[in-house]
C-alpha cells in the first residue's frame, strides 16, 4: 500500500468521526506527514468549527512538531474562501507545507479552486484517487451540492427469505436489539427520517433516536401523505413539539383549501405541513413526487442525509425512481417460507433479471444474531 493510500485512508477514518456533527458542511479529515510518519492529524469536528487542515496543523504543533516542509493529505480539496472560518489555503501556505494531496475536488462554487491557489503560492497540490474511502466520505456533500438532492439511505430488516413482515403485517421484531440500536444511532446522525402514510397507519412509529448514547442531530420526521390522511393522534403528530415533524401532501390540497381545517389542526399540534407535486408511482398509485420532496428538504432544511424507513410500496417507489444511494439491510436468522408475507419492495414490474436494480456490497458486519449488509450504487 502506498503512502498516499495509507494516509488518505487514515484521513477518511478521522473524517467519519464527525458524522452528524458537521452537516451541511462536508466530512473532512487531514493528516500531516513527514518521512512517511504522521506528525499531525485533524478532522472537521462541528459545523462552524475549525477545518480539518487547521486542526492537523495545530495538532502537529501541540505535539511539538513543525509542519514546515511536510506533506498534507486531506479528503477534500482545501477551501480558498472566507466563510465561518478563514481560508484553509492561507493556513497551509502560512505553515510552510510544501505538498498537498487531496482525494476529491470541492464542487462548491464558493469554496472550490483551492488547489490552484496553492499552486500559485508555490505549494504542490494534486488529486489522488488511490483511497476509495477518502473519496466516498464526501459523497453526501457532493451529491447535495451538484444535484440538489440529499444522500438517501434506505433501511430495512428482513428474514432470510427477504420478508419484512408476515402476511398480517406483523414485523416487531424481525431484527434483534443490537440491530435496532444501530438504527437508532443512524437516526441520530441524519437530517431527516422519511416514511410513507402506510407505515404510519400500520405501525404508528415514533421514528426518533431513543437508545443512541449521543444524538448528534435531531432528525425531522417526514411523512409522505398525498391526501393528508394522517391521524391527528399518530405518534409523529403527538410528539411534534418535542421532535420536528413534517407532513408532505399534494400541493393542490394546500392551494385549494379543501383540507383547511385538517391543516390548521396539524399545525396547531406543531406539525409543519408542506405541499409537493403529485406523482404516479409503480402500478399507477398516486403519491407525492419523492424526488421533489427530497429537493424540498434540501431547500428548506439543507438536508444532506435522509434515512428512508418505510413499507414495500414506498421503498419500491424510491428504488424505481433510482433515488437510493445506500441500502442498509439487517438480515435476521428467521425464515418464514410464506409467499404471502410482505416483501422488501413492491410495485415494480420486472420481466428479466437485467431489469432488476443492481447494487454493490460495500460492508458486511455481524450484529448480535443478525447480519448488517451495506450496499451502494454500482460504480457510484
Amino acid at each position: 500500500m502506498s503512502e498516499a493510500e495509507r494516509m488518505l485512508n487514515l484521513a477518511a477514518r478521522l473524517a467519519v468521526r464527525a458524522a452528524g456533527d458537521v452537516e451541511p458542511n462536508p466530512l473532512v479529515g487531514a493528516v500531516l506527514v513527514r518521512d512517511g510518519e504522521a506528525i499531525g492529524m485533524g478532522h472537521h469536528r462541528r459545523f462552524g468549527g475549525r477545518h480539518a487542515e487547521i486542526e492537523a496543523i495545530e495538532n502537529c504543533r501541540e505535539r511539538g512538531g513543525n509542519p514546515r516542509g511536510a506533506t498534507l493529505y486531506v479528503t477534500l480539496e482545501p477551501c480558498a474562501h472566507e466563510g465561518q472560518q478563514p481560508p484553509c489555503t492561507d493556513a497551509i501556505v502560512g505553515a510552510g507545507i510544501v505538498h498537498v494531496v487531496f482525494a476529491r475536488e470541492d464542487p462548491h462554487a464558493a469554496a472550490q479552486g483551492g488547489a490552484a491557489v496553492l499552486q500559485a503560492a508555490g505549494v504542490t497540490a494534486e488529486r489522488c484517487d488511490q483511497s476509495e474511502a477518502a473519496t466516498r466520505v464526501s459523497d453526501p456533500f457532493v451529491k447535495r451540492v451538484t444535484t440538489g438532492l440529499p444522500w438517501v439511505i434506505v433501511k430495512w430488516a428482513q428474514t432470510i427469505d427477504g420478508r419484512i413482515a408476515t402476511r398480517t403485517g406483523e414485523s416487531k421484531w424481525i431484527s434483534g436489539p443490537a440491530s435496532r440500536n444501530r438504527v437508532h444511532r443512524l437516526r441520530g446522525r441524519v437530517d431527516a427520517v422519511l416514511t410513507g402514510l402506510g407505515t404510519v397507519l400500520a405501525d404508528d412509529p415514533l421514528l426518533t433516536s431513543r437508545t443512541a448514547r449521543r444524538v448528534r442531530r435531531a432528525a425531522r420526521r417526514v411523512v409522505a401523505d398525498p391526501g393528508l390522511e394522517i391521524p391527528l393522534d399518530a405518534a409523529v403528530v403527538r410528539t411534534a413539539r418535542e421532535v420536528a415533524a413534517v407532513v408532505a401532501c399534494d400541493a393542490s390540497i394546500l392551494s385549494s383549501g379543501v383540507c383547511e381545517e385538517k391543516v390548521a389542526r396539524l399545525r396547531a399540534a406543531g406539525v409543519e405541513v408542506i405541499g409537493v407535486p403529485e406523482a404516479r408511482g409503480p402500478g399507477g398509485l398516486v403519491g407525492v413526487d419523492i424526488a421533489g420532496l427530497l429537493r424540498e428538504l434540501v431547500v428548506r432544511y439543507e438536508a444532506t442525509n435522509v434515512l428512508v424507513e418505510a413499507g414495500a410500496g414506498f421503498v419500491g417507489s424510491v428504488i424505481e425512481a433510482d433515488l437510493a444511494d445506500q441500502l442498509v439491510v439487517y438480515v435476521a436468522p428467521l425464515l418464514l417460507g410464506d409467499e404471502m408475507a410482505k416483501a422488501v419492495a413492491a410495485g415494480r414490474v420486472v420481466s428479466s433479471l437485467t431489469a432488476g436494480k443492481r447494487y454493490e456490497l460495500r460492508r458486511m458486519k455481524r450484529v448480535g444474531e443478525d447480519v448488517e449488509l451495506v450496499y451502494g450504487r454500482v460504480g457510484g
